[in-house]
């Protein structure tokens, strides 16, 4: 299992400390700390009008700015947001060509259904989005790899072109799709893609599951989008590796990762029920379509605080303002096993457990919610003199 690095170029707070500069500025250090510790790839989303949760609206130009300032690490796009409302598959085609020869042949190229804020904000359908993920899937490399590239489709239709600049990589950078639901899991292996999924406190149990769905319609896909099946599975979860799990814990991990979660319905404009059925072990809430009343959820109930499962009414007692020490919720999410927050050893035996499932990639979310710049590098560079080569 290779070890990457996952980012949303997040910071709480982030107008108060300083505003964006301070941040990629940040954010390349942590680059290059990832490409001296042996970390194989760079991953980063694709956000629309997102404040404090994620400043990468522009992904295409940091990752540029990251290839700058490193030498081997490989730069992921986790990825497109494939509605041509948003983002037309032969512009994205042409900017992730240059992108990889500008990185030297490093690109890996995801793309994503998208989610429900992103949708309100540019005018997309949720089956409008699902069409034109499939559809982007199948145009990029055609574009990529034909001299006289023509298309016909109730989309969008040209003839007899020629799409420049081609990319590095013979035939063409890896594709992959986001995915957080079994029918997206399936879709991306029927279409022979790779797989960037995520776990949001969810149980490893279900992220098993849906990647034997995956497994399974990779294997019979005889017409992959692209040229070759990329058949592998990258998974992002939170990860922060201290000297200690005492360490780890004062360096503000567990809260941050806590709002992080916290904060993902606002951000997906999904109802804080779907999200915490989630964590209960159900469907993935960045599935569901978008809902417009979001106004109405964003008024906590005092008294519905308790719930039977202690994540959740963590995540209750957050969203209603309550500060929460570090500690306790170290003691809950240190049951949750796709939390990677800890010492070394606690770090590595949850990290086995994503190797032991079969995962292909973890993607370590670093950069999160308010943990300081430093205990951030310091835990990219505990990770690659401790964790990476035993997890190979």
């Amino acid at each position: 299992m290779k070890l990457d690095i996952f980012t949303e170029i997040q910071r709480q707070h982030c107008d108060a400390s300083g505003g964006f500069g301070p941040l990629l500025r940040d954010s390349l250090a942590q680059a290059r700390a990832a490409d001296r510790a042996g970390f194989d790839c760079w991953w980063q989303v694709e956000h629309h009008c997102t404040p404090d949760f994620s400043y990468s609206s522009c992904p295409e130009m940091i990752l540029q700015e990251v290839a700058r300032a490193t030498r081997r690490l490989r730069v992921g796009h986790a990825g497109v947001l494939a509605p041509f409302e948003i983002n037309h598959p032969l512009r994205a085609a042409e900017r992730a060509a240059f992108l990889d020869n500008v990185s030297g042949g490093r690109l890996e190229l995801g793309l994503a259904k998208s989610g429900g804020k992103e949708w309100d904000t540019f005018g997309v359908s949720e089956q409008q989005a699902a069409d034109d993920l499939v559809e982007a899937s199948r145009l990029i490399p055609k574009a990529w790899t034909e001299e006289n590239f023509s298309w016909c489709s109730a989309r969008w239709k040209v003839s007899d072109r020629t799409v420049l600049p081609k990319p590095l990589q013979d035939p063409h950078p890896p594709l992959w799709h986001t995915c957080s639901s079994p029918p997206s899991f399936v879709r991306a292996g029927e279409l022979g893609v790779g797989v960037l999924a995520t776990t949001l406190f969810a149980p490893l149990e279900q992220l098993r599951s849906m990647m034997k769905g995956y497994r399974e319609a990779a294997e019979a896909c005889r017409q992959p989008a692209g040229v070759r099946v990329n058949n592998q599975v990258g998974v992002f979860t939170f990860v922060h590796v201290g000297k200690s799990d005492k360490a780890a814990v004062a360096s503000g991990a567990p809260q941050a990762a806590l709002w992080y979660v916290s904060s993902a319905p606002r951000v997906f404009n999904v109802p804080r029920d779907i999200f915490y059925s989630a964590i209960r072990g159900s469907t993935d809430p960045r599935s569901q379509g978008s809902i417009t009343a979001l106004e109405a959820q964003e008024q906590p109930s005092l008294d519905d605080l308790d719930d039977p499962n202690p994540v959740v009414a963590l995540l209750k007692r957050e969203f209603a303002g309550e500060v929460i020490s570090n500690e306790e919720i170290f003691e809950v999410i240190r049951e949750l096993d796709t939390v990677v927050i800890g010492g070394v050893d606690t770090c590595r035996r949850k990290m086995e457990g994503f190797r032991d499932i079969g995962v292909d990639r973890l993607m370590c979310l670093m950069q999160m919610g308010a943990v300081p710049q430093r205990a951030i590098i310091d835990s990219i560079k505990r990770t690659g003199a401790e964790l990476l080569e035993g997890l190979a």
